[in-house]
């Protein structure tokens, strides 16, 4: 019943290792399944879900705060079978919920998130941490998912900020510090298969 959670700079190969580790293990993945679930109970898209995630606390707070029309809003929201509403905290409030519902039921890998934070009192989890140069970030993602590099460095800003985004709504700022993690891979020196063997010994250990 262990779950094990995947933190990971963009780039570090993060959604690859963990579907491949839930896969080894026959465990359940939770990435975009919690954005589906989340925009499922609030009753929005899945669409303005992505885009708490993207833009909390810069656009995201000035559309919220009535900035931009309320008819712009309804519009967003529309795009549901039953106009819902979602904002940062609702967000963040099913996001601990669903985080620990699927800790509960155990055998679970769960990228990002903060669910490192979230499930730090959780029995049975195990915190993993992948880092990686820069020049090897661009690389994987030039690599994986066909962009080029300019671009590949633009989207890897861009995650960067979103990751500190999430953790500061979270009240935290030591996300890379090695002591909130079981163990940490500088994923320049490892493959996944060589970091799913040992993820897999720690668990049977």
């Amino acid at each position: 019943m262990a779950v094990i959670t995947i933190s990971r700079q963009f780039g570090a190969g993060g959604r690859t290792l963990g579907k491949m580790l839930a896969d080894k293990l026959g465990y359940i993945f939770a990435d975009n399944s919690i954005i589906r679930k989340i925009a499922r109970e609030a009753k929005v898209s899945t669409d303005w879900v992505r885009m708490i995630e993207k833009e909390g606390g810069t656009k995201l707070s000035r559309i919220i705060s009535g900035m931009v029309s309320q008819s712009w809003i309804e519009r967003i929201l529309s795009t549901s079978e039953d106009k819902g509403y979602i904002d940062e905290q609702l967000y963040l409030d099913y996001l601990v919920l669903f985080i620990a519902e699927i800790a509960d039921e155990g055998n679970a890998v769960i990228l990002g998130r903060g669910s490192q934070y979230i499930l730090q009192n959780h029995p049975d989890t195990y915190n993993i941490l992948l880092i990686n140069k820069p020049e090897n970030r661009i690389r994987f993602m030039v690599e994986n998912y066909n962009v080029m590099d300019k671009k590949a460095a633009s989207i890897i800003a861009n995650e960067d900020k979103r990751r500190i985004n999430l953790y500061s709504k979270l009240g935290k700022k030591d996300y890379d510090d090695p002591a909130n993690y079981h163990i940490v891979f500088n994923m320049a020196h490892f493959t996944p298969e060589s970091v799913i063997k040992i993820i897999i010994a720690i668990l049977n250990a």
